[in-house]
């Protein structure tokens, strides 16, 4: 508890990463309140500019926060996955069916780390790595995501 509190990048980094059980996934479900208060407080531009900032604060909380540790991607750092899962709901929407269906997407691909995700969790040991290998798994199940919706409408 002490690490935590002692800089407010490590408070942001953890959040629910601090779960006992799978805190990636529950770092992951963060993201669904925020959306909506996202969606409730702004608009498109305003949801985006938002992520965009977090990404960018996120980028600084991990990078710090593992540099503190001595592990670049702790596993209690999950701000890299609201971050990216964010980006998913904005393109999923707020139909729960479909945010189901692009969470466990997102999961799928944020846990398999497919290339490039692989190469920079392995290579990139800094707050940006940290961050962009959630991205790609964010892009990765937004395309699988498109692709199904243009299938099975």
């Amino acid at each position: 508890m002490r690490f935590l509190v002692s800089h407010p990048a490590h408070f942001l980094a953890f959040g629910a990463g601090l779960s006992p059980v799978a805190p990636g996934t529950i770092g992951t479900l963060v993201a669904l309140p925020l959306a909506v208060l996202l969606r409730g407080a702004t608009g498109d531009a305003g949801y985006l500019i938002s992520v965009a900032a977090a990404f960018g604060v996120g980028v600084w909380a991990a990078d710090r926060t593992g540099r503190d540790l001595g592990v670049a991607d702790h596993g209690a750092i999950v701000w890299d996955e609201i971050v990216a899962f964010l980006v998913v709901l904005f393109f999923a929407g707020a139909d729960p069916v479909r945010q189901a269906f692009a969470f466990l997407l997102f999961r799928l691909f944020d846990i398999a780390k497919p290339p490039p995700a692989n190469m920079i969790d392995r290579e990139w040991h800094n707050g940006f790595g940290v961050m962009a290998d959630d991205m790609v798994a964010a892009f990765y199940a937004l395309l699988v995501f498109a692709l199904w919706q243009r299938v099975f409408g």
